[in-house]
């Protein structure tokens, strides 16, 4: 049984009171749960995704910055692999950087990940943002990505939702970081 404040390694999310908040307690949420946090349905389908923790990582992109790939061979210093995109490449070994396994896909917090660098930072910032997943925590600090577009995560009931909970009792969002610091200055912590 997972403790308050402990993360669940086969979800990677953080644990409530001994269970993860799946779809059923998401639903307090609303419309916006879909925008805070994987479903049930996609944490599983990750954690049967194939992945090799030796071969897969990141290698530089001249016009992306950074691109998954496959190490196919390692010649001393340098390393060959091919890119998602069927290019294969050759780059010095300090450039390339390890995937983290398919359960830290989309992860709320990225502190928690096992390769905590660059590209897995934006390639987490990217995926949520393509789920529309505009909050991510990084330790202490709540990252948000502005859609430009209105998201149904600021209504009342997902306020209502927030309040009184603590910072790993719910997904990542401005309203868990302004409701903990609220209950702290009434509680005179602050």
């Amino acid at each position: 049984m997972l403790s308050e404040g402990t993360v669940c390694i086969q979800c990677s999310v953080p644990a409530f009171t001994g269970l993860r908040m799946g779809d059923s307690l998401m639903a307090e949420f609303g419309a916006a749960a879909s925008f805070l946090r994987k479903s049930d349905k996609e944490r599983m389908e990750c954690q049967t995704r194939p992945f090799d923790i030796k071969r897969e990582c990141y290698v530089p992109d001249p016009e992306v910055e950074y691109v998954k790939a496959t190490i196919t061979s390692r010649d001393g210093a340098k390393v060959t692999a091919e890119t998602e995109f069927g290019k294969t490449v050759t780059v010095k070994e300090d450039d390339v950087h390890p995937q983290n396994p398919p359960k830290f896909d989309k992860i709320e917090d990225m502190a928690m990940f096992t390769f905590l660098h660059e590209p897995a930072v934006l390639f987490n910032l990217k995926e949520r943002y393509a789920a529309w997943m505009i909050y991510t925590y990084s330790g202490l600090f709540c990252v948000t990505v502005n859609p430009y577009k209105w998201l149904p995560v600021y209504d009342q009931s997902v306020v209502n939702a927030y309040r009184g909970k603590k910072r790993t009792e719910a997904p990542p969002h401005i309203f868990s970081i302004s409701d903990n610091a609220y209950q702290y200055m009434l509680s005179g912590q602050i």
